[in-house]
């Protein structure tokens, strides 16, 4: 076995022992610490100290028997009203005023000329209902007659545009009067203001509450690296959960009692987003949770603290709600605007937010010049070029040195023969000597991993990048390269659509090949002949691994080993250049 084999050992066996070790002294106890907050959280709700809304009921504190009631399919038998903006259009229902029917209308299905338009919220008497509801709970557990889902709204006009916001009205026949404004702007956000006039002659106390409920798990990408369900920012936290997550919650949920003011609570797609975020001067309590007998309806809702109504007053309540595209500028925009705490979280920027977001917005202000995506990857990877350029030719130098050093490395295995000590300690002496650095080769590699990590984010997850087509075949950067090389690149007359993504090799993904042979072609032979195996079947391996990522970041990594091997065969003929005239 040689050095270099038993380093590699070596260093698997420390990394596995770190792992273990981190494990056991630092997950685990903090798994445990999460369990028992959970645990207070659990107690703390059943005492009834975190009352929770729940449509259809005049009590905050609600058992899980009603809750299931209130799931119950109905028959609309009210009006509907329209909404009309620039990037919405749907309809809200006079019973119970549910915002229910919401269309995207600038973002289809697929990229087919018939595709449907992108439907984010469903009517509530349809097969799989998903809405955003408002109201007003009695967490004193006084006998008050509040609307519910049942309610029918009066409407002060017929329709809810940019220009005129929406009235409804409801007289409850007791002493309240309820009034709900539902206001829409140019984009996806939406404010809902609530009041109650009291003519009783006693004092009450009402809590406001807002919920998203959807019914039916949708099908998710199902990966790690991009969550799908519900989620929030709590005390500026990000709180994620999946949807069986709330499947094991039990009948009470999740629930999130603050410490600070403000946040905002909903329910994200891959590029979709509902999302509830009340006036952030305003302490409010979250919770998410799933209902019904089979545990496929997931609501997140937002409780806000009791406002006490004196007779003759009038009390009101805010709450916005933005339902449509996560683009990051927009989200970025509602962040400042509302001082919402880490808004832009709704996009899964990952482990490497601090490069992804900023790449994103390199790779938007390239596309705003260049007029395509694929060109602004492009130009983005030469911008990356340049930034580790010195490092990258300090490397290559040390790599062309090193492939110079190679017959004299084998000269010296042949004649030291199997004295493993001292071959490595005349290998060390010729390099310090000849001043190459052997581990020089993989720090830009190294660096190149969060680099293409974060791209790899900002393609798959930016609704921006989201059938952004590039030139010939490629029409959605966000794809994969739609070619085969089972097909014969498409001249063959089948699909190949049955077959694993990794096995659907396209046309780029070969270019990636080959360029990465070549690249590997150019770096020193390493000494040890399995390392020397494994470099030589790399390029095959990446060519099947990178055949399922999206076709932009595939041209990236195929354009960066181009500019790769320019400026190693550079490097490299100018250090034999140099060697040959010394």
């Amino acid at each position: 076995m040689t050095p270099e084999t038993k380093n590699m050992i070596a260093a698997m066996s420390l990394s596995l022992a770190i792992l273990i070790g981190w494990q056991i002294y630092f997950v685990e106890p903090e798994l445990e610490a999460e369990k028992a907050a959970f645990e207070a959280q659990q107690q703390a709700q059943q005492e009834g100290r975190i009352p929770q809304p729940q449509a259809g009921s005049g009590s905050g504190a609600v058992s899980s028997s009603s809750a299931n009631q209130s799931l119950a399919a109905v028959s609309d038998t009210g009006t509907r009203l329209d909404i009309t903006a620039p990037l919405v259009t749907g309809s809200i229902s006079t019973l119970g005023a549910r915002i229910d029917d919401l269309i995207l209308t600038t973002y289809y299905q697929t990229q087919e000329p018939d595709s449907e338009p992108i439907r984010l919220f469903s009517r509530f008497d349809s097969q799989q209902p998903y809405f955003a509801e408002f109201g007003w709970v009695n967490a004193a557990g006084q006998a008050l007659s509040l609307p519910n889902s049942q309610t029918v709204w009066q409407a002060q006009n017929s329709s809810l545009t940019p220009d005129s916001p929406l009235v409804l009205r409801h007289d409850n026949g007791d002493g309240l009067v309820f009034e709900r404004r539902i206001e829409i702007n140019d984009d996806y956000l939406m404010t809902i203001t609530q009041s109650v006039t009291s003519n009783l002659e006693a004092t009450v106390s009402l809590n406001p509450y807002g919920l998203i409920r959807r019914k039916g798990t949708p099908t998710t990408a199902g990966l790690y690296i991009l969550h799908e369900g519900p989620l929030g920012v709590f005390d500026e936290t990000l709180n994620e959960q999946n949807y069986d997550d709330l499947q094991d919650a039990g009948t009470e949920g999740i629930v999130i009692d603050t410490e600070e003011k403000g946040g905002w609570i909903g329910i994200t797609d891959k590029y979709w987003l509902a999302a509830l975020m009340p006036s952030q001067d305003q302490h409010v309590a979250y919770s998410m949770r799933a209902l019904g007998a089979t545990r496929d309806t997931y609501q997140t809702d937002l409780l806000g603290d009791a406002q006490i109504l004196n007779p003759g007053q009038t009390i009101s309540w805010q709450t916005n709600m933005f339902a449509g595209a996560k683009q990051v500028t927009l989200l970025d925009k509602y962040s400042q605007e509302l001082k919402i705490a880490n808004f832009d979280l709704a996009i899964d920027f990952g482990w490497f937010y601090f490069l992804t977001k900023p790449f994103f917005y390199a790779v938007n202000w390239l596309n705003s010049l260049l007029g395509n995506f694929g060109l602004a990857i492009i130009a983005f990877t030469i911008l990356v070029r340049l930034v580790l350029f010195p490092l990258a030719n300090k490397s290559y130098k040390s790599m062309a040195k090193m492939r110079d050093l190679a017959p004299k490395v084998k000269k010296m295995r042949e004649d030291i023969g199997d004295d493993k000590t001292r071959l490595n300690q005349e290998m060390m002496a010729l390099y310090k000597r000849e001043k190459v650095n052997p581990a020089a080769g993989c720090l830009p590699i190294l660096l190149q991993i969060p680099v293409f990590f974060a791209l790899y984010k900002v393609l798959y997850v930016s609704i921006e990048m989201r059938h952004a087509p590039f030139y010939g075949w490629i029409q959605d950067l966000s794809a994969i390269d739609p070619t085969s090389i089972f097909n014969l690149f498409g001249l063959l007359p089948y699909s190949v659509d049955f077959m694993p993504q990794f096995l659907s090799i396209g046309i780029w993904p070969i270019l990636m090949g080959i360029s990465m042979a070549v690249q590997m072609r150019l770096n020193p032979p390493p000494p040890d002949p399995i390392q020397a195996k494994i470099f030589q079947w790399m390029p095959v391996f990446f060519t099947f691994l990178l055949a399922g990522f999206p076709a932009g970041l595939v041209i990236y990594w195929t354009w960066n080993n181009t500019l790769s091997i320019a400026q190693q065969w550079w490097i490299t003929k100018t250090i034999k250049k140099q060697s040959q005239q010394g």
